[in-house]
């Protein structure tokens, strides 16, 4: 198993390195201005992984009075995952059941990791979604239906500084309490100069995509106004499990 885990990052670093060479080819012309990328990446004591990369983006205000709509957010989320599978030359999918998102090795059996369906949470000025952990072959047993998730916070910030008619938007993509096999089994050296400095790479690269607001369509479409979804919690605190799911009945499609 570790070694198969060895093998897999290594060949994931050599794609993502290689699509993203020619995603910057035929990039579109960015409707938005990115700035300030940024990373703050620990492990704990106890193995736990917090990543944060983050990214200002510049956004004209007429074009934000129509994109900040939970449905909006939809498209982020499904834009992740769309961005994944371009990085990496669609070797990695995401399969998606009305409970469970799946990202895979090109078929489901190389499940690497496992993820609640998501949450989503939006006011005026936030809005967030999240994927819980669940497991998969890249989640060591005490990370495991345990409290790790994966998120994508957006922030309004108020004006643009230097740029007159624009908004900013604060935008985090955070993995936390996540506990990486790789780590368990091998090293942290080999888990920060591998896996993590991939996650890094291709989530600096989906922040860099922003910047096109080229934003994937959702296949649902459930949310249509603010009020539809709860409001974030507070700042430096963690909803409940559970709070923002969507319904099984409306989860079939990805995001």
């Amino acid at each position: 198993m570790t070694a198969a885990l060895v093998a897999v990052v290594g060949a994931l670093a050599a794609l993502a390195a290689a699509a993203w060479r020619r995603f910057h080819r035929r990039a579109l012309v960015p409707r938005a201005v990115l700035s300030d990328l940024r990373d703050d990446t620990r492990i704990d004591s106890r193995g736990a992984v917090r990543s944060v990369q983050a990214a200002t983006v510049s956004v004209p205000i007429d074009e934000l009075a129509e994109l900040w709509t939970p449905a909006s957010l939809e498209r982020v989320a499904r834009t992740y995952w769309r961005f994944l599978t371009r990085v990496t030359l669609g070797l990695i999918r995401v399969k998606y059941t009305d409970t469970q998102r799946t990202v895979v090795l090109l078929f489901r059996p190389f499940r690497l990791l496992r993820f609640q369906a998501p949450e989503y949470q939006m006011d005026e000025r936030r809005g967030i979604v999240r994927w819980r952990i669940e497991d998969g072959i890249l989640v060591a047993g005490a990370g495991r239906d345990g409290d790790g998730y994966l998120q994508i916070d957006v922030e309004r910030t108020g004006p643009s500084p230097g740029r007159p008619g624009e908004e900013a938007l604060d935008v985090e993509v955070e993995v936390s309490n996540f506990y990486p096999s790789l780590a368990s089994g091998l090293s942290r050296w080999l888990y920060t100069n591998t896996q993590s400095a991939i996650h890094v790479f291709v989530t600096y690269g989906f922040l860099r995509s922003l910047a096109r607001l080229d934003l994937a369509k959702s296949r649902v479409g459930r949310f249509a106004e603010i009020s539809e979804v709860p409001d974030p919690p507070p700042a430096g605190e963690s909803a409940p499990a559970g709070v923002g799911r969507l319904e099984s009945s409306t989860r079939s499609g990805p995001r």
